[in-house]
């Protein structure tokens, strides 16, 4: 099984990669964000759940998300593998992923990282402003706090991946084609690690 935790800041183009790397290792795509919308939607026990907390303004706590991840691994067991989109964003979720994988007997495979700058960052998030709607791709000063945050926070993630000997990083920046075409070297050097 393939499974990879593709990472980056807000504006590293997550959301395009992810769907190519998708579409050609045929993974499934597990966002957290996602997860949750549809076991809200579902009505499920845990949907439910999430809801009253997120209602209340308050955080959906891990083993809740994991809770979900784990109903999605069950669902298709047989998969090529699956896109980690958002998760784990700490170590106690990357830590709580790892024994939910174990206990599936497979592995988080890789966690590559898609590289860029802040102030590139800045400006991609100000020009997708334009059009996304997204008031907090608007303003200047949430994307540079968005972007903080991220560093500040899953820098330990990248840490734990690291010491598994897991972590790449991969330069965010050029064409998405030429981006794509480093994330695929690194998948396809593990695919054949894996052959042997």
């Amino acid at each position: 099984m393939l499974n990879i935790v593709l990472f980056g800041p807000p504006g590293a183009g997550k959301g395009t990669q992810s769907q190519k790397l998708i579409d050609k290792y045929n993974l499934i795509h597990l966002s957290t964000g996602d997860l949750l919308r549809s076991e809200i939607a579902a009505g499920t026990e845990l949907g439910l759940k999430a809801k009253s907390l997120m209602d209340n303004g308050l955080l959906v706590p891990d083993e809740v998300v994991i809770g979900m991840i784990a109903s999605k691994i069950q669902e298709n067991k047989h998969a090529n593998g699956f896109i980690f989109d958002g998760f784990p964003r700490t170590v106690p979720q990357a830590q709580g992923l790892d024994k939910l994988l174990f206990e599936n007997n497979t592995e988080i495979s890789c966690m590559i990282a898609l590289k860029v700058d802040d102030e590139e960052l800045t400006k991609r998030l100000l020009l997708r402003g334009q059009t996304s709607g997204r008031p907090d791709d608007q303003n200047e000063e949430l994307i540079r706090k968005r972007v903080q945050e991220y560093n500040t926070k899953t820098t330990p993630v990248a840490d734990y991946y690291a010491g598994q000997g897991k972590f790449y990083a991969v330069d965010g920046i050029g064409e998405i084609d030429e981006i794509f075409a480093q994330l695929c070297k690194h998948i396809d050097s593990l695919l054949e690690k894996q052959k042997k």
